[in-house]
């Protein structure tokens, strides 16, 4: 299995541009998560243009945070550009649950067969997998036990990632449970957001047999970030560009001394 280090030198030495069609919220900061790492970020959402941009990057991400029906429509048609290229589509379905258009619009997307992973919180793959979960807003409530998600990853064939105090990632027949990360993450906005964008990025240079690892290493990577960057902020406010700086100046022995990943659904 390749370390989480050894994949964060794939990133840095390969430079993957991920497309991103992704909320207001959320675009500069993850822009720069992307820009930390390693990789080279693109925001584009035109219905005109998102065909063309598709078929030039390694990595398209799809997050549902600001929805009109053009965006939708600009999803659609990136996401069937880049999987008839093979190129792996992340979908982060923010909010799914809290609206039936939200709920449908991920839904439909995921219906579509191109996505490759799906990066949410427990209430919102809840919400997709028709479980019990609450969604407030685009926040989310309660915990999405793990053989659901592994069973719900096996019939939609997608890697399905759920964040929360230890992340999940499973391809339904392999799971890797990931420990790293700070409750500070929690407390500034479009960190979720950009680490959908990172898995983008940890994805555009696996093999299709190798993706679950490198989301794994994408999960302990932005949470080794995150603890580094907690131990130096005074609060949110200087905790997110401490994270910026502390995922630009990661090592890969670092990572790899402080990633806590898990197989298989051990404990972590």
């Amino acid at each position: 299995m390749t370390s989480p280090g050894a994949w964060l030198v794939a990133i840095r030495d390969q430079r993957p541009l991920v497309m991103n069609i992704t909320n207001f919220v959320a675009m500069n900061f993850s822009a720069n998560v992307l820009l930390a790492a390693g990789a080279s970020p693109v925001m584009s959402h035109a219905r005109e243009e998102v065909a063309d941009m598709a078929a030039q990057v390694q990595a398209l991400v799809l997050n549902i945070g600001t929805l009109e029906p053009a965006w939708v429509d600009a999803m659609h048609i990136a996401a069937s550009t880049a999987a008839a290229r093979g190129i792996p589509v992340v979908l982060d379905p923010v909010g799914a649950g809290a609206t039936p258009f939200r709920t449908q619009v991920a839904r439909d997307l995921l219906a579509s067969g191109a996505m490759t992973a799906v990066r949410g919180n427990a209430g919102e793959l809840a919400a997709l997998a028709g479980l019990r979960g609450t969604v407030q807003g685009v926040d989310a409530a309660g915990a999405l036990p793990q053989s659901d998600l592994s069973s719900w990853a096996r019939g939609q064939r997608v890697l399905a990632i759920a964040t929360g105090a230890v992340d999940v990632a499973t391809n339904g027949a392999d799971t890797r449970r990931v420990a790293n990360g700070h409750p500070l993450m929690a407390r500034v906005t479009a960190t979720g957001c950009s680490l959908s964008a990172l898995v983008g990025a940890f994805l555009a240079v696996a093999r299709p047999a190798e993706r679950l690892d490198a989301a794994a290493a994408a999960l302990a990577v932005f949470g080794v970030a995150g603890e580094a960057a907690a131990r130096q902020a005074g609060g949110p406010g200087t905790f997110a560009p401490l994270l910026l700086d502390a995922l630009a100046a990661l090592e890969p022995g670092q990572v790899d001394a402080a990633a806590r990943i898990t197989p298989s659904g051990g404990p972590p």
